[in-house]
């Protein structure tokens, strides 16, 4: 997939080039720095209960734990992983 960008600046082509890549460097530092964290916390509560997090999450999605605070969360982790997975996928797929 190409993806054109468009940046209204008098900079140069190259001084701009060399802004976006580093903010895109800068973000997919974050999300590695976030899939860790999310995995570390899915993993400790994986531990403690024996249950894996995609298990969990069919299991609130579907109605159970629901009366129960402590999954909501490993809810939240697990989903956070998911989303910092699919945007860290996302930015390793970037090429200049």
């Amino acid at each position: 997939m190409d993806l054109t960008l468009q940046i209204d600046t008098d900079y140069s082509l190259q001084e701009a080039s060399e802004v976006v890549r580093s903010a895109l460097e800068h973000e997919k530092h974050l999300a590695k720095y976030k899939v860790q964290r999310y995995a570390t916390i899915c993993d400790e509560f994986e531990d403690r209960y024996d249950l894996i997090s995609t298990e969990l999450v069919k299991k609130i999605e579907a109605g159970e734990f629901l009366d129960d605070d402590r999954f909501f969360d490993w809810y939240a982790a697990k989903k956070g992983l998911d989303h910092w997975k699919k945007k860290l996928k996302v930015l390793n797929a970037v090429r200049f």
